[in-house]
């Protein structure tokens, strides 16, 4: 099955699974479970085929629970990093689901008990709290037990209904895909803001290749704003034949993003002892501080909130901001984001990060931070891309290239705003992956290209006071009609004169008439 086919597939069974519990579930509450369940289905095939080892005379679904002794248990959680029972699985529980009334309750201890498997084990905290979200006691599935487990099953068999094989085998990214659907459906109607969460899949696949743009190999790449990990997971893909020598690093403030970010490791393959998200505030509790500094940083930060900044007198002598000597506003907490990823970014690495496009030319304190970079030569390229790429916004959003190997003192601006570097579906515009390919061919080549891409010396950019707006260095095409104005006024003329013979022909109709 193509991967059109089976993005398609997927989309038409998580609407039925909708259909089946419209009016009882709120859609964004709903969009919880469908990725919970998603996640139940994939921990329990993955654990499953690591118990058989590949022997297919082992069925563990079909083991008696009592069979797995505490050192068979004891190994599992240390590779795995949590433990099922095979009655525990997701196919055994499906199975049952439409019949079992009592499913609600027998979910919640499921979920307790594959988080609890890992307490005392180096992977508990990647672990613990994963299934925080997926409340099967809510009485937002329902008053009674009964309607709660009727609404829970009528999931569970929508999801059982995927067939793609295994979920390393699918042609898509399950995970994903299932989240950008239900984010562009619900995000808007619920009336709560998605899209802050979610990178789509075209953009996080550009900043992943900006990120890690001709390095062989990188010790660790980190997301400080790390939302769902669609970043991190497109880095991943897109170092498939290289490698990242210890893992994924990302912290987020949402807990229930935070969660979804965990289990999207866990559908990723990605073991528990090769990724480390944290939970928390980045800008005021930031983690990773030993860690640093990456190879690869990829951000796209919420746009224009607002944090503590000067209310907090110690922030100005944090190694993360004092370089600048000056906190970003309160009100603007861009900049904010931007030092720190430039505090954890190695001197070999880069650092890709989206941003609001009025931190480019802005005064005050976020002046002072452009200059401070500017000066420091850690901007490599600002790209402005199209409107309307990214979910509960049709803002023109810019991406932020830092670099501290720069071998030039040029920055490089590039417009890929134009229909040129978009397509536009029903919705949202996306970057196909010509149009990705065209960026990062010019980001590459760092040539001037008329209307689109050039290389700005530093004097310049001090001249304009450090503004980095793209539109200041990329003279926009004029894509105005030409005109000629002597064959308008030959138009012209000839007009006048057809107008002039037929007023004259009236007069004469109606001279006719009146005699």
């Amino acid at each position: 099955m193509s991967s059109a086919a089976q993005r398609a597939q997927l989309q038409s069974q998580i609407w039925k699974i909708a259909n089946d519990v419209r009016g009882s579930v709120d859609g964004w509450d709903f969009k919880q479970y469908v990725l919970g369940t998603l996640f139940y289905r994939f921990i329990s095939e993955n654990f499953a085929s690591y118990m058989e080892a590949g022997d297919e005379s082992i069925k563990y679904a079909d083991l008696p629970d009592e069979i797995i002794t505490p050192e068979i248990k004891d190994d599992a959680i240390k590779t795995k990093g949590y433990f099922i029972k095979p009655s525990q699985l997701f196919a055994k529980i499906a199975k049952t689901a439409s019949t079992n009334e009592s499913l609600n309750t027998d979910l919640a201890k499921i979920f307790s008990d594959i988080e609890s498997s890992a307490n005392g084990y180096p992977s508990e905290l990647a672990i613990k709290g994963l299934f925080a979200d997926f409340d099967t006691t809510s009485n937002r599935l329902g008053n009674t037990v009964k309607d709660k487990s009727s609404r829970l099953a009528a999931v569970i068999k929508g999801v059982e209904g995927l067939h793609f094989g295994s979920f390393e085998d699918s042609q898509i990214d399950l995970f994903g895909d299932a989240y950008e659907f239900l984010i562009s459906n619900y995000a808007a109607n619920a009336g709560k803001s998605g899209g802050e969460f979610f990178t789509p899949q075209s953009v996080s696949k550009l900043i992943a290749q900006l990120a890690i743009h001709k390095q062989t190999s990188i010790n660790k790449i980190y997301d400080p704003a790390a939302g769902s990990g669609s970043l991190l997971l497109q880095a991943k893909k897109q170092f498939d034949a290289h490698i990242i020598e210890d893992g994924f690093y990302g912290q987020e403030i949402n807990h229930t993003t935070y969660n979804l970010a965990r289990m999207n490791m866990f559908l990723h393959n990605i073991n528990y002892d090769k990724f480390n998200i944290a939970l928390g505030n980045t800008l005021r509790d930031p983690y990773f501080g030993d860690e640093k500094p990456f190879d690869a940083i990829v951000s796209n930060p919420p746009y224009s909130v607002n944090w503590i900044g000067s209310d907090d007198p110690t922030l100005i002598n944090d190694e993360r901001f004092a370089p600048a000597g000056v906190l970003a506003p309160k009100s603007k907490a861009d900049f904010a984001f931007v030092l720190h990823s430039l505090s954890y970014l190695s001197s070999k690495g880069r650092a890709a990060i989206v941003c609001f496009p009025g931190i480019f030319y802005r005064g005050g304190a976020e002046q002072k931070i452009r200059k401070y970079l500017i000066d420091n030569n850690f901007v490599e390229t600002v790209i402005s891309l199209a409107s309307n790429l990214f979910y509960g916004t049709t803002i023109a959003v810019n991406i932020l290239v830092l670099s501290k190997h720069k071998t030039d003192n040029k920055t490089q601006f590039i417009d890929a705003s134009s229909v040129d570097f978009y397509k536009k579906e029903t919705n949202n515009n996306i970057l196909t992956d010509q149009h990705i390919a065209k960026i990062m061919n010019l980001f590459d080549r760092k040539e001037d290209v008329d209307h689109v891409a050039k290389s700005v010396d530093y004097e310049a950019i001090v001249q304009n006071d450090y503004n980095l707006s793209v539109s200041t260095y990329v003279e926009a095409k004029d894509t105005r009609e030409v005109i000629d104005i002597n064959q308008l006024n030959t138009e012209i003329k000839t007009t006048v004169a057809k107008i002039d013979q037929l007023r004259a022909e009236i007069d004469r109709i109606i001279e006719v008439i009146e005699s």
